[in-house]
Parts: structure tokens; C-alpha cells; sequence
């Protein structure tokens, strides 16, 4: 297992990049196809661009997908590996620091540089992608009545505002308020060739991805997708129902999050008494999209540092397990669930208890509780920590290491709590919804606390860093709300480590990500001077007593 997780030079990262298939600039590309020869073969299309589109959704899945088998980079695993680290810069998630922990930079928030690898990746992936989506739009006649070759170009458009994103709300503070400042370029099959690209407004990248949402909505009217890991309408309206939540569009949020979830269903109360989150079949249809991964997605000497191995807490021989890098909750949020709710048993508690481990068992070697002390010699599973999660189970049973388990990329939970904070922004009566929710499908004792404004969005957000712990909401959440970064607080003994231990306040542009080097070496729209700058990399103790309005 390799223990260094950092690249510290350009000329690194650079190289690293060229090495690999990324193609990565946001120079605008032109299609392959002229307007004479797109004609020529529009019958051809839909099976030529039928590899193109797949592509394009592996894009988010493939191990080593930015920089290579060859660098075996135990933070380079496509769209989770980005969820992961945004997950890991915020107050919520803990862990261990040692040499084994290849996302050590975004905890300790090092990843604010243009030179380093994890950063990189997390631009790479989108704007990689980008391209293909754009590439598949190009070759797509402006006029064609092809459904399928309709239906391409509104999935293709949707997975571009999909990236879009998972980009604007880390490289800007909030929407409202911050409209006009800069936040990322932007690209799109129309934009001619042209090495001059500057970072757009807020409001410019937000206006493009609700273009891009509206014309995959219309697009995919009547489609049927093969799988859960491909865009419907369905998909598209709670990608707009994102967008509108982080531009506090309210109602319009509501009715699309409304839209998305229409004939889905959450999880039961009683499947969330075992580890789940495993396969897009669970739960009947409450994964509304998913990365949908098999076997032969991962062959055996990948298999061990690909998403289950590395957040989840039963992968056999892999980085969590084998060596102990598990993710815990932070203790601030944990002790704020009551033990009512079944989602207490997501995590074990400081005695390494979870009612989730009842009945099941790690190979037949530990049953129940006994799975948290269990160890397997030959770094095969350490000992669990206070507050290892739970929540995600293992494809084929827990200790296989087969890492085939499907990444759920939007549940109809989301869209519930983007439904009830959006419908009581907007004066209406978001409580009931929250209520219903969580009393039928989480607490049968919940009773919501407040009533409207600031303080039920709130105990929504609260809601949200329970529910959606581990899934890669926690800094878009931070950054939309414009929350401070609370950790730690006086008089709680915390379980981060200590290098870890500080709180960041919501206007500190330490917050801010920042364009990678390959980038602005690229693009003449933009130099190193129009970079995010400001604030200074937080150490222990920094931002003691900043507060969140939730764990205070």
C-alpha cells in the first residue's frame, strides 16, 4: 500500500496529466464534423455516438481515471474520489492522519493550491468531461427528428450541467450576493477555438447550467432509460432542482425536486437497520441515479482502493480496513442524533456499538459487535474506531473485496429535503414535508422543532449532514449556506486528529478552491493573477468559538 498521497510541483502534476488520457484544457473544441459531412451521416450517428455516450457516463466510475494505472493513485476513482474529498474538507467527516491517508490534503486543507494532485483532479474529472459531452452535442445535427440522437444530446447536456455544478460552488462563495464575481470558464460546443478563455460570472455559469437543464428536460421528454446509471427527465429536473436550491430560486426548486422524485420511494425504516447503500436495486426505486458498477469494472489489484475500499468499512485487505484509515462522524454531529432514529446506526458509537452489526457477520471469522474488534492479520482489517461508519455495506457481503458496490449519485431522500427547505423559503409549508419524511421513513418520535426561515433551514441542513453523510454534499451545503466550518468546540473532546482540530469561518477565502496551474499555464483568459487568493492554511485551534447553528 502506498503511503505518499501529495504532488508538490506543476512540473509533477503536469506531467502526470500528459501521461494519462485526459485531453484536459477548457479551450473550446470544435466537433470532428462539418455541418455537410453531419448530414451525410445523421443515419450513421446513433451508433457511432452510442460508445461516445457510454464513455461519457464512465467518465465518472473509471479507476485511475485522471492521472493513470501506472501513478495507482489511491485518490484517483472518478466521481466518488471527488465526493469524498469535498466530504472531507467539511465539519462532518473524519479521518485517521497518517501516511495511508491519501486524502490528508483536504482535511488539513492544503488542497488550497493550483500545484497539487487532489485539486487537480477535482477539476480534470468535470472538464474532462465537459468535453465529451460537448464533442457529443457537435456531432448532433441542430435540426435532427432522430429520438435517440435527441435523446443523446439531452443527456449529453445534462451531464455538462452536472459538471458545471460540481465546479461553481467551490470556486465562488454563494450565489446570491456574489453574482457578478468570477467564478470558472465556461465551455460549450458552440465557443470557436480560442486559448483566451476568462473564468465567468457566477451568474453566467449558473445561467448555463440552467440552459443546459432546460434543453435536457424538453429533450428527454417520453425517453426510457436502460438503467439507473443513465440521465432521464427525471434525473434532469433534480439536477435543476440543485441549481435552483444554490440560487435560492425556491419554489422553482420545490417543483422540480417534486418532479424528480415523482413514483420513487425512500428507504424503509426497517432496511436501514443493516449497512446498505449498495446496489441502485435497493430499497425498490429509491435511487433515482447511480454509478452502477460491476466485477469487471475492477479487476483484483484495483479493486482495493476504489470507493468501497476507501469509505466504505468492510472491504477485506483495503486502505480502510487493512490499515485502519476508517471515516468516522464528527462526534459534535453524532451526539446530536437521537437514539430513536435508525440513522444513529449508520456509525458505531464510542464503544464501538452499532445495532446495524447485529446479525451480521465478516466472513463467519466475527458476528455483531464483535465485527468492530475483529482484526485479520496481514493488514486484512484493523479494529474499528469510536464513530466508524456503517452506513455503506459491501458487494457480496461484508469482508469481500470485491469493490463492485453502485454509488448512488441522487436519492429521493435529497430531493424530499430540497423539497421541504425550498417549500417553506418560499412561505409555504416545508415542516409538514420535513415531518412526514422523517417520522414515516427515520424517527417515528421526530417532531420539527421550528416552523420557518433561517432556523428550519437549519435542522433541514441538519437533516441533510445525516442523511447524506459520505455522499458528497457537505462542502456545496457549507458554501451555498454560507455556514462557518465547525469542527470543534469548547469542552467536547473531539475525535479528529489533532492537526484537524480548527474551525473556519464562511467568509474566509481559505474556502475558496483554486484553478489549477495546468490552467492558467494554458489559458491566457487566465493568468495566475486572476487565481483565487487570500487566506492562510488553518492549523489546531484556529476559528474556537465559531458556530454553525446547528451543533452549538
Amino acid at each position: 500500500m502506498k503511503a505518499y498521497n501529495k504532488i508538490f510541483s506543476a512540473v509533477a502534476v503536469g506531467s502526470m496529466a500528459l501521461a494519462s488520457c485526459t485531453d484536459l484544457d477548457t479551450i473550446p473544441q470544435n466537433g470532428t464534423f462539418t455541418e455537410d459531412q453531419k448530414q451525410e451521416v445523421v443515419e450513421m450517428l446513433p451508433e457511432r455516438l452510442a460508445a461516445d455516450v457510454t464513455g461519457m457516463y464512465a467518465a465518472n466510475l473509471t479507476q485511475f481515471t485522471i492521472f493513470g494505472s501506472s501513478q495507482g493513485r489511491g485518490d484517483d476513482f472518478g466521481y466518488p474520489a471527488v465526493a469524498l474529498s469535498n466530504d472531507l474538507n467539511g465539519p462532518d467527516m473524519v479521518a485517521p492522519n497518517n501516511g495511508y491517508n491519501w486524502f490528508s490534503t483536504c482535511s488539513e486543507y492544503s488542497d488550497r493550491s493550483d500545484t497539487y494532485a487532489n485539486p487537480y483532479m477535482r477539476w480534470a474529472l468535470f472538464y474532462n468531461q465537459i468535453k465529451m459531452a460537448n464533442d457529443i452535442i457537435n456531432s448532433i445535427p441542430s435540426d435532427t427528428d432522430d429520438p435517440v440522437l435527441i435523446a443523446y444530446r439531452g443527456q449529453a447536456k445534462a451531464v455538462r450541467a452536472f459538471d458545471y455544478l460540481n465546479l461553481a460552488p467551490y470556486f465562488q462563495f454563494k450565489y446570491k450576493g456574489n453574482e457578478d464575481k468570477p467564478c470558472i470558464p465556461i465551455v460549450t460546443e458552440q465557443m470557436d477555438a480560442d486559448p483566451n478563455n476568462p473564468r465567468a460570472t457566477v451568474e453566467e455559469v449558473y445561467l448555463q447550467i440552467i440552459s443546459d437543464l432546460d434543453a435536457a428536460i424538453a429533450d428527454l421528454e417520453g425517453y426510457v432509460r436502460n438503467n439507473h446509471g443513465e440521465i432521464d427527465q427525471q434525473v434532469a429536473y433534480g439536477l435543476r432542482a440543485r441549481a435552483n436550491l444554490y440560487m435560492e430560486n425556491w419554489q422553482a426548486a420545490a417543483d422540480d425536486a417534486a418532479k424528480a422524485m415523482a413514483g420513487y420511494t425512500p428507504y424503509q425504516r426497517t432496511e436501514l437497520t443493516q449497512p446498505m447503500f449498495v446496489s441502485s436495486d435497493e430499497s425498490g426505486n429509491g435511487w433515482i441515479w447511480a454509478l452502477e458498477i460491476t466485477e469487471s469494472d475492477y479487476n483484483a489489484s484495483n479493486s482495493l482502493i476504489s470507493w468501497p475500499g476507501v469509505l466504505g468499512s468492510f472491504c477485506e485487505g483495503s486502505y480502510s480496513a487493512g490499515v485502519g484509515m476508517y471515516k468516522s462522524i464528527n462526534v459534535l454531529l453524532f451526539d446530536m442524533i437521537p437514539d430513536s432514529d435508525v440513522r444513529k446506526g449508520w456509525w458505531v458509537d464510542e464503544n464501538l456499538h452499532s445495532s446495524n452489526l447485529t446479525g451480521q457477520s465478516w466472513r463467519g471469522l466475527a458476528t455483531g459487535d464483535d465485527i468492530a474488534t475483529l482484526i485479520v492479520e496481514n493488514q486484512g482489517k484493523a479494529e474499528f474506531l469510536p464513530y466508524t461508519n456503517v452506513k455503506f455495506g459491501m458487494y457480496g457481503g461484508l469482508g469481500n473485496n470485491v469493490a463492485a458496490n453502485d454509488w448512488p449519485l441522487m436519492r429521493a431522500e435529497e430531493m424530499i429535503l430540497i423539497q421541504a427547505e425550498a417549500t417553506a423559503m418560499a412561505g409555504g409549508d416545508g415542516k409538514s414535508i420535513l415531518e412526514n419524511f422523517i417520522r414515516n421513513y427515520r424517527d417515528p418520535e421526530y417532531t420539527c422543532p421550528v416552523n420557518s426561515g433561517t432556523d428550519f433551514q437549519d435542522e433541514v441542513w441538519f437533516q441533510r449532514r445525516v442523511e447524506l453523510w459520505g455522499e458528497g454534499f457537505s462542502m456545496a451545503d457549507i458554501m451555498r449556506l454560507g455556514k462557518n466550518i465547525v469542527r470543534v468546540k469548547s469542552g467536547v473532546t473531539s475525535n479528529f486528529p489533532e492537526a484537524y482540530q480548527f474551525n473556519i469561518a464562511a467568509d474566509d477565502p481559505w474556502l475558496l478552491m483554486r484553478i489549477p496551474q495546468d490552467e492558467t499555464n494554458s489559458n491566457t483568459g487566465i493568468p495566475p493573477t486572476a487565481n483565487n487568493t487570500g487566506g492562510t492554511m488553518p492549523i489546531q485551534g484556529d476559528g474556537m468559538g465559531l458556530t454553525d447553528g446547528v451543533t452549538d
